[in-house]
Formats: structure tokens, sequence, C-alpha cells
């Protein structure tokens, strides 16, 4: 008996892209397509408060050993309520509390340019608190418009 082919002119039923070879999904990859980096509040107050002591650093030769650090809360409150932040001569430090610059602060508006202005402000008037200057003198030519 010999062997024949077959005369038949249909092609092949083709399985879609998706499939394996074994009839199956594909497996998902390990890493997820890239997707935008998640910015959470702690992360934009730290830009905030990174960018306005940068200025301040290249602005003042007396802050530029000094460290810009980020809190929560500060351990206890004072005779003048929940402080803000807390300068520390002897050790060059300067530590802002996040939670009450965010949740105490009456702003004008309440949208991200505002929330920035706020931080900055703090960021600011606790640098001059530790210069024993005005805040209006630290950049002068940043609030001019």
């Amino acid at each position: 008996m010999a062997w024949r082919k077959s005369r038949q002119t249909s092609t092949p039923t083709r399985r879609p892209a998706r499939h394996g070879r074994h009839g199956r999904e594909g497996r998902s990859p390990v890493v997820r397509p890239p997707l935008p980096p998640l910015e959470t509040r702690a992360e934009r107050f730290d830009l905030a408060v990174g960018t306005a002591a940068e200025f301040l650093r290249s602005a003042w030769p007396e802050l530029r050993d000094v460290s810009f650090e980020v809190g929560d809360m500060p351990a206890a409150s004072d005779e003048d309520g929940i402080p803000r932040w807390t300068t520390l001569a002897a050790e060059k430090r300067i530590i802002l509390y996040r939670l009450p610059i965010e949740r105490l602060s009456h702003l004008h508006r309440n949208d991200e340019l505002h929330r920035r202005m706020m931080i900055e402000s703090c960021v600011f008037r606790a640098a001059a608190e530790y210069l024993g200057r005005d805040p209006w003198d630290l950049g002068p030519e940043r609030f001019r418009f």
C-alpha cells in the first residue's frame, strides 16, 4: 500500500498568538509593564523640603553643613502646641515634622501649589530660626514677582 499525500487546498488553522505551543495561554511577565511611579504625600513632602533646602544651601554658606531631616511627628508638644520643626544648632540639624505641617496648616486654596508653598515656607522659617534671621531675608529675590 503506497502512501499518498492528500490534495486538500485548505490552509491549516492557526492558533491565536496568545497561545503557546501546547495550546495554553502564555504566562504573564514577572514584572508588569512600566507604570508611572506612584507618588505619595511623603515623597512629595520630601521633594519640596529637598528643593527648598538646596536653594538655601546655595544662597547661605552657613547652611551648607546643616542637615535638613524629615520626621513624622515630634516626640511631645510644647507650651505653644505641636511644633512644626526643631532646630538643633549644636548638632547642625533642622528637623521638619511632616504630619503637623500637612494637617495643621491652613491653606488659602487646597491644591498642590499651595501645599508646596506651605512646606517651603516652613523650611524657610526653620532655617531663619536656625540662623537667627527673618525668613524674608533668606531669599528676597525668590518672592519678587
